[in-house]
């Protein structure tokens, strides 16, 4: 299926991933939003759970091992062109990961990836919601 003027919503994973008070985020590579920062993730695939699809989604994108924990949250992202037809439809549910190894490189969709500190995201124009996030994992990292 085309996620591009789908039929139905696609379901995508998010880890918000934490390790000496900064957090672990992608340039995208590819559209949606091509060229911004996110958290890693993805899109689920057939038969996959949904920790087990943050768990490859962060290896694919940025080489680090992690352990999915906490449920953060679930997000509707919906994009729309300028004749305000849905573009692209994204339920996503996004996961306080713990880093157990590798080293950040870019991979798979990401075109970069980088620690930042609370100050240097709080500049980035991430969407509201993980904005929001990441804020609040940065602030209580020991949740």
């Amino acid at each position: 299926m085309n996620r591009e003027y789908p039929d139905r919503p696609f379901v995508g994973v998010g880890a918000v991933i934490i390790e000496g008070g900064r957090v672990a985020l992608i340039k995208r590579g590819h559209a949606p939003a091509i060229g911004e920062w996110s958290i890693p993730g993805g899109t689920m695939e057939v038969g996959e759970m949904v920790r087990e699809a943050v768990v490859r989604e962060v290896r694919e994108e940025t080489g680090l091992i992690v352990e999915a924990g906490e449920l953060l949250g679930v997000f509707d992202r919906v994009l729309r062109d300028s004749a305000d037809q849905v573009q692209f439809h994204y339920v996503l549910i996004d996961f306080l990961c713990t880093l157990r190894g590798g080293q950040l490189k870019a991979g798979g969709d990401a075109a970069e990836g980088r620690w930042f500190t609370a100050e240097e995201a709080d500049d980035l124009p991430l969407p509201e919601d993980t904005a929001e996030i990441v804020r609040q994992v940065l602030a209580n990292p020991g949740r």
